[in-house]
């Protein structure tokens, strides 16, 4: 598709357009590359004059592409995907260890030893900076939305550089005094609290494969911390990666189980990444550090109840 002089279009024309076919909305868009919402309509109203056609048409699902938006799309798809390389080689060529590591992990891990790692690798790197985003949602390696990124996940499919540095476990947890109503491992007159199984469902089937089959799913959040929070409180039992519930001081293993094989801690970096002297000094650290502790992500034995 070649455009006159007149209809040509630049890398941040293409970005605005993107971000609205992707999310369907204006405000969805803006919200999604971090610009204001009034600047990103007013880019897209500038590009369609300057195309003289629709990009976009209204519908009761939100903006949807005209064939010239689809038309266009692939082609956008392309010139993101070759900004985003040129910048990896840019960012590569860095062999001084300073400046920013921008990394993600999930929200989970900032409640474990993770942390102590962070500060012990900032004391010893005093010139490099780490910008950290907890979230749940996976970050996209391969477009910059981070140069690192810690992962808990049964296996990694991504187009990415990854080490599984640890297996994790996972056990169910309660207070001390809730742990003292369990008088053997059927979970009679007990209960869990759960995530988003549908209301009703008291006997979800991790529950009846647990080691307290007879216990019951009475109630459901659906962040992890108040998950914790509310079992530290004596709601009920919840699972936690054993990393999480061996650190809380208000929290044990219940007793009559065995922890149970639970998924990979994972640090992911893009392939591209490799030789830049700030992320390969963070990636070695917290690899060595994590590894170090593994008796601490992944443990075995039988809680007793005398050990209460």
């Amino acid at each position: 598709m070649t455009l006159p002089e007149s209809h040509s279009l630049n890398w941040d024309d293409l970005k605005y357009f993107l971000a609205v076919a992707r999310t369907g909305t204006l405000r969805g868009g803006a919200d999604s590359i971090r610009v204001n919402h009034t600047t990103l309509t007013r880019r897209i109203t500038v590009m369609e004059e300057r195309l003289g056609s629709r990009l976009f048409d209204r519908s009761k699902a939100g903006l949807v592409l005209t064939q010239l938006g689809e038309d266009l799309m692939p082609h956008a798809q392309r010139v993101e995907d070759e900004m985003a390389a040129a910048s990896r080689v840019i960012v590569g060529r860095d062999a001084n260890p300073k400046g920013t590591v921008y990394v993600t992990m999930p929200h989970g891990l900032a409640m474990t030893s993770i942390m102590d790692d962070l500060t012990a690798f900032a004391g010893l790197y005093p010139d490099i900076t780490l910008n950290m985003t907890f979230t749940n949602d996976v970050a996209d390696l391969t477009r910059r939305e981070a140069d690192v990124s810690l992962r808990v996940a049964h296996e990694v499919t991504d187009d990415v550089v990854g080490r599984k540095l640890v297996q994790m476990s996972q056990a169910a947890y309660c207070t001390r005094d809730y742990a003292r109503k369990i008088e053997d491992n059927r979970g009679d007159g007990l209960h869990f609290i759960g995530w988003h199984e549908p209301e009703g469902d008291t006997t979800a089937r991790w529950l009846r494969d647990s080691y307290y089959p007879r216990a019951r799913l009475r109630h459901r959040v659906s962040e992890l911390v108040p998950l914790i929070t509310l079992a530290a409180s004596g709601l009920g039992m919840a699972y936690l990666a054993c990393n999480l519930g061996d650190r809380h001081p208000d929290l044990i293993r219940a007793p009559f189980q065995k922890p149970l094989a639970y998924r990979s801690l994972w640090l992911l970096l893009h392939r591209d990444l490799r030789n830049t002297a700030r992320v390969r000094l963070f990636v070695d650290f917290l690899a060595a550090e994590v590894k170090s502790r593994r008796n601490e992500f992944w443990v075995t034995g039988t809680v007793q109840g005398t050990d209460l």
